[in-house]
């Protein structure tokens, strides 16, 4: 059997139907045109590559005109079988039907990864799109826990925002730079703080002058620590290998033998452009 879509035939009180009568009915130039032009490419020319002979001004004719054409073609996805703008139907071939159904998952796939290269090359400065579009379910955060809960067994640490002292009971990890602008878990951006004021940070840009020059305190700290005690050496290896993606900070951050002064200005070459960027996306400042 062939298989019919059509926009029309929703109950009067379903929100579907409320909103094409409302985009129908809008009186507006702007949304117009690009309703022109998004009923001018979908669903006409999205068969394109399956009709080589529709050529040229024949792409220009009016829809009642365009369709019939179409009509003409062999072997398509789906023909038309009314033209009435949102009221319009089409009519999907049963051996099309059978081999979406059976690629469902590819076809997702290959959709999922043009709709990211659209949106990344016109979001160059966006970071981590596939990752904001489709979150892990579960960020793997355990390894930073058991880093940071190594260094506190040895090294009183203390979190930058409230300066309450860190243990193994209130140690939670927080992205300095707003996780939802970085997509990612570098080692570079994380510090333990306590629940309540990661909590309370959410998902702020902690302010640059006040809190920076802390971070730099308690990375350094860190640092130092990873270097003197074999017990946080290795968990500060096994963050390296899981947390810390790119060489070239690796080599420039973690090597060992560095000064305070060259790893906190080290580590603003790696961070601020980050935060800028950030706060250039609309991302608000925070203070405690």
């Amino acid at each position: 059997m062939d298989y019919v879509y059509k926009t029309s035939g929703l109950k009067s009180n379903e929100k579907p139907k409320k909103i094409f009568d409302y985009l129908e009915a809008l009186d507006d130039k702007v949304f117009k045109g690009k309703k022109n032009t998004l009923s001018y490419y979908v669903p006409y020319r999205l068969q394109a590559p399956f009709m080589p002979s529709v050529r040229g001004k024949e792409w220009d004719l009016s829809k009642p005109k365009l369709a019939a054409r179409i009509n003409q073609e062999e072997r398509l996805i789906y023909y038309f079988q009314i033209i009435q703008g949102l009221q319009s139907e089409i009519c999907v071939q049963p051996e099309w039907v059978a081999y979406i159904t059976q690629n469902q998952e590819i076809i997702k796939g290959w959709i999922q990864f043009n709709m990211i290269m659209y949106l990344q090359k016109r979001n160059p400065s966006v970071p981590g799109i596939a990752n904001k579009l489709y979150p892990p379910q579960e960020r793997k955060m355990e390894q930073v826990k058991k880093y940071w809960k190594a260094i506190v067994t040895v090294s009183p640490i203390h979190d930058i925002y409230g300066n309450e002292e860190m243990t193994q009971n209130n140690l939670s990890i927080d992205h300095f730079v707003p996780w939802s602008y970085v997509a990612h878990d570098e080692l570079w951006n994380l510090h333990p703080t306590t629940r309540s004021i990661n909590s309370s940070k959410s998902n702020y840009l902690p302010d640059w002058d006040s809190y920076f020059p802390k971070l730099c305190d308690i990375e350094y700290q860190a640092y130092e620590t990873a270097w003197q005690y074999e017990q946080v050496h290795k968990e500060f290896d096994k963050c390296l290998k899981e947390h810390v993606n790119d060489l070239d900070i690796q080599i420039k951050l973690y090597c060992q033998g560095l000064s305070k002064e060259s790893f906190s200005n080290r580590l603003e070459e790696i961070v601020y452009p980050v935060y800028h960027a950030a706060q250039n996306m609309g991302f608000d400042s925070w203070e405690l």
